[in-house]
C-alpha cells in the first residue's frame, strides 16, 4: 500500500512499490546525509509521504526532479561544496564534518562523475583529490576551467603526496588552496569557509 502525502495532498499518490524509497535510500540517492534529507523533508522543500507507521517515503521522480533543479531549490545560505574522491571513507567524512557546519555536499568517485555532476548543479566550492584512477584531479581541474571559466569555481586540492612540488602546481594550475592528506578537519572546514561566502 502507497503511503499518504503529509501535505497538500489531492489523495493517495499512485505508484508501485520500486518507485519508493525509504530515507536512507533517499540520501543514498541524493548523496547527502539522512538528518539532511529530514530537514528538507520538514521544511516542505523536498515532497514525502508517511506511512501510517510513521516512517518517510520519498518518490524516485521527486527527488531526481530536486536533483536537476526542476524540482524545490536548494535552501538559501547554504554553500553547496563538491567532494571529488575515489575514498569513499573519505568522501563520506569530509561530508559529515561539512554538514555539521552548514554546508550542502555532493559527492563524486572520480573526476568523470564530478563532471557530471557540475552538468547538473555548480557548486561554491571544489573539493578536489589529485590521484584518482583514470583522470587525476589536475585533468578535472583543467576541463572545469575551460567549461567554466578560471576561477568561477574556487577548487581545494588535496593529495597523500605532500610536497613543495604538489602545492606548487596545484596553485600554478589555478587551485585556490592546497592541503595535504591526513589532514585535520577543522583546517579544512576552515579553508572551506574562506573561499565560500555564505
Amino acid at each position: 500500500m502507497a503511503p499518504k502525502e503529509r501535505t497538500r495532498t489531492s489523495g493517495r499518490p499512485a505508484g508501485g512499490g520500486l518507485d519508493w524509497l525509504t530515507l536512507g535510500q533517499a540520501a543514498s540517492h541524493l548523496g547527502v546525509a539522512q538528518g539532511t534529507v529530514r530537514k528538507w523533508a520538514d521544511g516542505g522543500r523536498l515532497p514525502a509521504f508517511y506511512t501510517p507507521g510513521g516512517h518517510r517515503r520519498f518518490r524516485r521522480g521527486d527527488l531526481d526532479a530536486f536533483l536537476s533543479g526542476s524540482g524545490a531549490a536548494r535552501p538559501s545560505g547554504s554553500p553547496l561544496v563538491l567532494v571529488v574522491d575515489d575514498d569513499a571513507r573519505l568522501r563520506e567524512f569530509v561530508r559529515v564534518n561539512l554538514e555539521m557546519d552548514g554546508y550542502e555536499v555532493r559527492e563524486a568517485s572520480s573526476a568523470e562523475e564530478g563532471l557530471a555532476v557540475l552538468d547538473k548543479e555548480l557548486p561554491d566550492l571544489i573539493l578536489l583529490d589529485v590521484m584518482m584512477p583514470g583522470m587525476n584531479g589536475f585533468e578535472m581541474l583543467r576541463r572545469v576551467q575551460e567549461q567554466h571559466g578560471s576561477g568561477t569555481i574556487p577548487v581545494i586540492m588535496f593529495s597523500g603526496k605532500v610536497d613543495e612540488h604538489s602545492a606548487e602546481e596545484a596553485r600554478e594550475r589555478g587551485a585556490q588552496a592546497f592541503i595535504g592528506k591526513p589532514f585535520d578537519p577543522q583546517q579544512l572546514i576552515e579553508s572551506t569557509k574562506q573561499l565560500v561566502r555564505a
